[in-house]
């Protein structure tokens, strides 16, 4: 069963139905249409003042033909680490990525998820790159880190900011 979320597009409004059955319309919709797909599933956050804000996407791309995403927004006010952030940002990915496997499987969609953590060393949060990268190929998801990442430093960074 779901937990209450709130997902949304990015216009602001929020789906009407849990994001399982919004997700499969759209599969549907768009292999009608003779898209093919792609899903990156991506988390960013920022630190403002007491609270952490987390932006989780969804984003589906139609190869060749432009793109669209979901977004989950959630709020925290618990101190966390440069690390830890980062591992829970990986963390609420792949939950996502991870619920809505089986039916990406079933409509043949490539999934990646993305983190944003930067594969240089000189960056703070690259201490938790490796935690990550093994957390997601071991959960059998292709992994994308900075600069490659652009679910979760472009898209999911835009929504927290």
């Amino acid at each position: 069963m779901e937990r209450l979320q709130h997902w949304r597009r990015p216009d602001g409004n929020r789906l009407t139905v849990p994001i399982e059955e919004e997700i499969r319309q759209v599969l549907v919709r768009e292999k009608s249409k003779g898209h093919r797909l792609k899903v990156c599933i991506g988390t960013d956050s920022q630190v403002k003042g007491a609270s952490t804000e987390f932006a989780t996407v969804i984003v589906f791309l139609r190869l060749g033909k432009g793109g669209f995403m979901y977004v989950l927004p959630e709020v925290t006010r618990r101190k966390m680490s440069v690390k830890e952030r980062m591992l829970v940002e990986v963390g609420k990915s792949v939950g996502i990525a991870y619920s809505l496997s089986r039916l990406f499987t079933l409509y043949d969609v490539d999934l990646e998820v993305h983190a944003d953590i930067n594969t240089n060393p000189g960056f703070k949060s690259n201490a938790a790159l490796s935690e990550a990268m093994g957390y997601i190929r071991g959960m059998g998801f292709a992994f994308r880190a900075k600069p490659h990442a652009f679910a979760s430093s472009s898209c999911a960074n835009k929504m927290v900011q």
